[in-house]
């Protein structure tokens, strides 16, 4: 609408992307034009700015990962010690410097994989089946979100590895063309429940039921 000295005013309901695009060239070109814009743009954020997911995994996670990091601490560091503690046996004291070295890298590095990275990642993991769609938010430093329509997923399978199972956890993985996405750290039910309702999701998006 056309105001006083030229002025247009505006208010404009965007309910997609590429209409937000569309509207926000037109309107840097009016300005660029030489008419003044006042006007708002609506309903973008309002469809798009979708809260967190609001399912965490189980907390029993926390403790798969612990376990996972400190057997692999464990074997890195046997493997990358040995020979120097056998260098130091036979030969040359420098070795055992070596070692202890090694091993006093391996006390920060468990620190850090056993005793803080789990509790961050379990706190910023979260997922949420919605009406159309699959939400997985992750990451620590940078984090990811991803949003999978129902209609592009392939197939769906549960797994568990020996320190799930002993924990009573399995994990769900949903995969598409473009590849894999994991929820791990669900229980055995949980993870069975989220597999099926997954696949009948995907079936009926695309039509098969």
């Amino acid at each position: 609408m056309m105001g006083s000295g030229g002025m247009i005013q505006i208010a404009v309901h965007v309910v997609d992307r590429r209409s937000f695009r569309l509207i926000e060239n037109i309107c840097c070109k009016t300005i660029a034009g030489g008419l003044q814009l006042q006007g708002r743009i609506v309903g973008y954020k309002e469809h798009f700015m979708r809260p967190l997911p609001s399912c965490k995994l189980n907390p029993k996670v926390k403790n798969v990962w612990r376990i996972s990091a400190a057997v692999l601490l464990i074997l890195c560091a046997l493997g990358c010690a040995l020979p120097f503690l056998i260098v130091a046996a036979v030969e040359a004291s420098w070795g055992l410097l070596v070692a202890g070295a090694i091993a006093a890298v391996s006390v920060v590095l468990a620190v850090w994989f056993v005793g803080i990275f789990p509790q961050i990642r379990f706190a910023r993991w979260r997922y949420e089946v919605g009406e159309h769609e699959l939400d997985i938010m992750r990451g620590i430093f940078w984090r990811k979100r991803f949003v999978i329509p129902f209609i592009r997923v392939q197939n769906t399978d549960t797994k568990q590895g020996p320190i799930m199972r002993a924990f009573g956890l399995a994990q769900v993985t949903v995969a598409t063309a473009a590849g894999e996405h994991q929820l791990p750290g669900l229980t055995v039910q949980e993870a069975d429940a989220l597999r099926d309702v997954i696949a009948t999701q995907a079936r009926l998006a695309r039509g098969d039921i």
